[in-house]
């Protein structure tokens, strides 16, 4: 990848991290990991952790991760949140833009309440660009039964899915497991389901019911992440594709991939995908090469159409098995994918390519060359 501008000519870049979901810890490995890129490229560099409450503290200029484990700054114990004073974030960055009005915002943030548009609309509304998607584009992104629609109308397959709010589960359970069980019966061959929150990230509260014994416990598992959980037909040991987009500084949309995650798991869930050397990952799955064209044009179909920009990760599923066998189905949308050193985004964009700094330089340049519009909301 050769980069679009000289680092040089960059603005200084503010760096925020943590976050108030129950994907904090990995975006503090993603917000670090790009900061130390971009440090050593040679840009003005500053970080700031977001505490599960909202509150922001700054960290020291030219701060390193180093091997400190993420938990400790999602507990506030890290030494470089030390002797730093927490400030509610709407303050923190209206002083940033008051003091350094070209800062740039990299919000490597994952989860509800951060990568779904809040933070960048908090940024946006005292005037500060920023990487990655506009407000209503990244609340879109988070909603997975929302964005599926996108791409159904688009013509892309997606499989069907059931929604279930919790006020109602609460009060309806009874029928909504007549519901359930009508969907299973018209969607599946075993009545197997998947259950997953509406709007999370990570593998974070998904379940697999086998059986329709084990239904309500995948809706109760979603609904302690959020207040809707959705279901999906399951796909037993289903082939895992991820396509990066990347949005150059030159306007060019690029999609790289597939790469294939082979779990260590049953599915890849949150322990599969952080827990070192469980699963593992290949920038170069051996999907037949029109398919793998499928889905990267696929990818930036939905890029575009649904306002995307700067990146996201495209995540599709292939069938192994039953009446469903060998075809693929668009999955979701990671607006901020992950940055971390098993993350397949930045993987199979360095494959192609560049460097990991190139990487995170060319998100800046992007940036850059199609600012934000003030006030975005």
């Amino acid at each position: 990848m050769t980069v679009s501008m000289d680092p040089r000519s960059l603005p200084p870049v503010l760096l925020l991290f943590g976050g108030q979901s129950a994907e904090s810890d990995v975006s503090v490995v993603s917000g670090t990991a790009i900061a130390a890129a971009l440090l050593d490229a040679g840009l003005r560099v500053t970080q700031a952790h977001i505490a599960r409450d909202g509150s922001v503290r700054e960290l020291p200029v030219g701060h390193r991760r180093g091997d400190v484990a993420p938990a400790l700054y999602t507990s506030l114990s890290a030494a470089g949140l030390r002797n730093h004073p927490p400030v509610p974030l709407a303050d923190y960055l209206a002083d940033v833009a008051r003091s350094a009005p070209s800062m740039l915002v990299i919000p490597a943030l994952h989860g509800p309440g951060d990568e779904d548009g809040t933070v960048v609309a908090a940024a946006a509304r005292v005037g500060l660009n920023f990487v990655g998607d506009l407000p209503d584009v990244a609340q879109l992104g988070m909603d997975k039964p929302r964005f599926k629609a996108l791409a159904r109308e688009q013509g892309i397959p997606t499989l069907p899915e059931l929604v279930v709010d919790a006020s109602a589960w609460k009060l309806e359970r009874a029928r909504i497991l007549v519901d359930i069980a009508r969907f299973a019966d018209e969607q599946t061959e075993s009545g197997a389901l998947i259950g997953k929150p509406a709007a999370h990230g990570s593998s974070i509260g998904m379940k697999i019911a086998h059986s329709a014994q084990e239904w309500s416990d995948a809706v109760e598992e979603a609904l302690r992440f959020g207040d809707r959980a959705m279901l999906e037909p399951y796909l037993e040991r289903a082939r895992e594709l991820e396509v990066a987009v990347l949005e150059r500084a030159d306007g060019s949309v690029v999609a790289y991939g597939p790469g294939e995650v082979f779990p260590g798991r049953e599915f890849y869930d949150y322990e599969a995908k952080y827990q070192p050397g469980l699963s593992r990952t290949t920038t170069s799955s051996d999907v037949p090469a029109d398919v793998a064209e499928e889905l990267r044009a696929t990818a930036r179909l939905l890029f575009t159409a649904s306002g995307s920009r700067g990146l996201s990760r495209m995540d599709f599923l292939m069938a192994r098995h039953g009446q469903r066998a060998g075809r693929w189905y668009f999955s979701e949308v990671n607006t901020f994918p992950g940055f971390t050193p098993i993350s397949l985004f930045p993987a199979l964009v360095v494959a192609e390519g560049g460097s990991f700094a190139d990487l995170c330089l060319e998100l800046v340049a992007a940036a850059v060359a199609r600012p934000a519009r003030n006030g975005a909301a």
